[in-house]
């Protein structure tokens, strides 16, 4: 049983102290709801509603605009709708359905644009609180997300603590680094010195597309790592049959046009034509702007009226979201009290391993759901070792949920 669906929540306040007349949410459920079997997923940057297959929905759209954890989310897969009740809301801010910069701003019959208020990953967990409200849901059995959906469900842990049994917070972190923040910056400059941006009011003339497809392109380059592409395209030439529409400058014609050049190209063309410019400006913000413990002492003293408990899940290969990063998001668990469990994966496939190895991270998940994180933790990488009676907890690389 799944539904698609719009909701206009009214008046909305962002934390920034700035509203609008109305907040609406799109979001997608998948199963039926029993009361205590409610599971909240929170998509990552430019994801969308659209977390599982659905009978009536096709593949018209690209990237993450589809089924985006389709073989993780689904009847009998890991995230199981025949047992659980999902629900997957599009984030304030985003262009998926949910109210953003490109919607209509019914003061003035015109799109927002950059009128529109500064959005805030708080702001996500709120509305999303509010939709389950309507929806008649209270309590959570869980809440997952991964990439800055996970950074999503550490809001939840600290904003409503008393709302979640069991979090998963996948490929994430408690804030983004430097490096990754000047990335960002970057990112948005591409988009911001396109002429055609035009001061955020560009929905009457011509998109700016060049400034979005170099921004997307850098963040492509931030979702793999150094294995992942020198396996995918080496130095190899992506061949005399794929050309350059037009050569970026005059001598660029003398050199190969390589493999990895043309998938970064094929990827920002895809991504131009179904991404708001003025979203990916808010969505990245909302992803720089957080940290775990502003308003806090600590990580630690944030999380530390969540009585639930918490898998963290990493993957070797990613520098966008490091292990050494979940795995002081676990310290600051165990700091603050927190039942939790760091399971590190290993993979090559960078930040992008989470969408695109379901087969590693389905498992811990489903995990996760039928039974917690207890006796589950184990004390080096060996995996045939016993579980750990002590209240310490260790990463394990391959799979902590192995028989």
């Amino acid at each position: 049983m799944t539904t698609k669906n719009t909701i206009d929540l009214g008046e909305f306040q962002f934390l920034s102290g700035e509203s609008i007349p109305s907040l609406e949410v799109a979001y997608e459920t998948y199963g039926e709801f029993d009361g205590d079997n409610a599971v909240l997923i929170c998509h990552a940057l430019t994801g969308s509603s659209h977390v599982a297959r659905r009978p009536d929905a096709g593949d018209e759209t690209a990237g993450q605009a589809r089924a985006w954890w389709g073989d993780v989310v689904g009847p009998g897969k890991a995230i199981d709708t025949s047992e659980y009740y999902v629900v997957c809301a599009n984030a304030p801010g985003s262009c998926y359905g949910t109210t953003g910069p490109s919607s209509e701003n019914p003061e003035t019959g015109e799109p927002y644009g950059t009128d529109f208020p500064p959005v805030t990953v708080g702001d996500w967990t709120r509305a999303q609180r509010a939709l389950l409200d309507e929806l008649g849901v209270g309590r959570l059995r869980a809440v997952i997300g991964g990439s800055v959906g996970g950074m999503n469900v550490l809001d939840w842990l600290r904003r409503f603590p008393d709302d979640v049994d069991r979090a998963g917070a996948v490929a994430t972190a408690g804030r983004l680094d430097p490096q990754c923040l000047a990335l960002d910056t970057v990112a948005r400059r591409a988009i911001t010195a396109d002429p055609n941006w035009n001061g955020g009011q560009y929905y009457d003339g011509p998109d700016p597309e060049e400034g979005l497809a170099r921004a997307r392109q850098i963040g492509h380059i931030m979702y793999l790592s150094k294995a992942s592409m020198a396996r995918k395209f080496g130095r190899r030439s992506a061949g005399r049959e794929t050309v350059r529409e037009e050569p970026p400058d005059p001598a660029a014609a003398f050199f190969p046009y390589r493999e990895v050049e043309s998938y970064l190209d094929y990827q920002a063309e895809k991504f131009t034509d179904r991404f708001d410019a003025n979203s990916y400006l808010y969505m990245t913000r909302a992803m720089d702007d957080f940290d775990l413990s502003a308003g806090y002492e600590s990580d630690a003293d944030a999380l530390a009226a969540f009585e639930g408990e918490l898998l963290a899940l990493s993957f070797t290969g990613d520098w966008h979201f490091t292990v050494e990063q979940s795995e002081a998001l676990a310290e600051a668990c165990r700091e603050g009290g927190v039942d939790v469990a760091h399971h590190v994966v290993e993979s090559d496939h960078g930040h992008d391993a989470f969408l695109v190895e379901p087969e590693k991270v389905g498992p811990p998940l489903s995990e996760l759901l039928e039974e917690g994180i207890s006796g589950r933790t184990i004390t080096d990488t060996d995996t045939d070792s016993s579980p750990n009676e002590t209240d310490s907890f260790a990463p394990v690389h391959t799979s902590l949920f192995s028989e």
